[in-house]
């Protein structure tokens, strides 16, 4: 038994023995859920300090560096300046929804984060509709933006608030159907099975040029499903001040914030499961030593999250007519003919089997 079955077994039996079943399964529920927030504000704060020295890298800057060794702490001054700051508002504001908003936006990525499955151990929530359920969350959270904007009751707010659900609904087909591509191999949803699967090769490779094609257009969708640049158009600083949230500050601000960061790493991750085997090592190392799976899976993930930073730091935001061109006109059909070509690469049996 690896150490991390051993741990959690222990863990349970304690909690078994020391309580109710039904009280000490609410507790087990607990611990997981604050473990969970507790991975979610590192990787926050670790993302926004990655953020920050790759743009300053790529500007021949410095980037963070007086607060902690190298400017570690930096990200944690800034946290603690944003809890610090007042909660102000507008008086015109709908209450009840301007504060409801933030937590729509966090509250799905916490729920998208906990599909994703870190090792073959550690994965808190692995369901048989993995796939359907993280496209189904994901639409969540652009509820909370909708809110937030109409909420302010301000223009600027407003008018971006409309630009994300636009951009969300037309960038969420092309992620659906760039997994449902790749589910046609894996006869699938199971977040599990699907790594499992790839044991014989990762199924970008199993998937010959139609898998190659389903990554990029996932990639593209999805930095532009988190409103990232070169797709901000809903902050867009130059037109719209800060976008959705421009009558936010402080921890309610810090939301937004935290979780654009969080649904870049879910779609970093996802892409790593899917398209690159998750946590399994290519050299089949993660068999005989379990707990490396996680190091293999982060590598794998930051590897695309830099790529993702690289878009941001290499090309200018688009026009809003051009952010709907390249979905409707080129990424939905290229999806939908890619979708019949691995469908026939299946059905012939080509996949590539190692």
């Amino acid at each position: 038994m690896n150490i991390s079955l051993s741990i959690t077994k222990n863990i349970h039996d304690w909690l078994f023995s020391i309580m109710p079943e039904s009280v000490a399964s609410i507790v087990e529920m607990v611990l997981i859920g604050l473990l969970y927030l507790v991975i979610f504000a590192i990787l926050g704060l670790f993302l926004v300090l990655l953020e920050r020295r790759i743009a300053a890298w790529f500007q021949l800057r410095i980037g963070p560096n007086r607060v902690g060794f190298q400017g570690l702490l930096q990200t944690m001054a800034d946290a603690l300046k944003l809890l610090s700051k007042e909660l102000t508002g507008t008086t015109k504001a709908d209450k009840f929804l301007y504060n409801l908003a933030p937590y729509f936006v966090i509250v799905s990525s916490l729920m998208a984060l906990a599909v994703i499955p870190f090792t073959k151990e550690f994965h808190a929530f692995d369901i048989n509709i993995g796939i359907f359920f993280l496209i189904a969350i994901s639409s969540i959270g652009v509820i909370g933006i909708l809110l937030g904007g109409w909420a302010s009751n301000n223009k600027f707010a407003l008018i971006g608030a409309m630009r994300s659900g636009v951009q969300t609904i037309s960038y969420e087909l092309s992620v659906a159907l760039s997994l449902l591509t790749m589910i046609i191999i894996t006869g699938s949803l199971q977040l599990s099975e699907i790594i499992e699967i790839q044991k014989n090769g990762w199924l970008i490779v199993q998937g010959h040029i139609p898998a190659i094609i389903a990554f990029m257009i996932f990639m593209i969708s999805g930095t532009a499903e988190s409103n990232r640049a070169p797709f901000d158009m809903v902050e867009a600083e130059s037109e719209l001040g800060a976008g959705f949230h421009t009558e936010y500050s402080g921890m309610k601000f810090a939301y937004f914030f935290l979780a654009e960061f969080i649904n870049m790493f879910i779609i970093a991750a996802i892409a790593a499961t899917v398209f690159f085997g998750g946590w399994l090592s290519p050299f089949g190392i993660t068999e005989s030593i379990p707990w490396l799976g996680v190091f293999w899976f982060l590598g794998k993930t930051f590897v695309l999250v830099f790529l993702m930073m690289w878009f941001r730091w290499t090309f200018p935001r688009l026009r809003v007519d051009q952010l709907l061109t390249l979905e409707w006109k080129y990424l939905l059909p290229i999806n939908l003919v890619n979708i019949v070509i691995m469908a026939l690469i299946v059905w012939l049996n080509l996949t590539i089997q190692f």
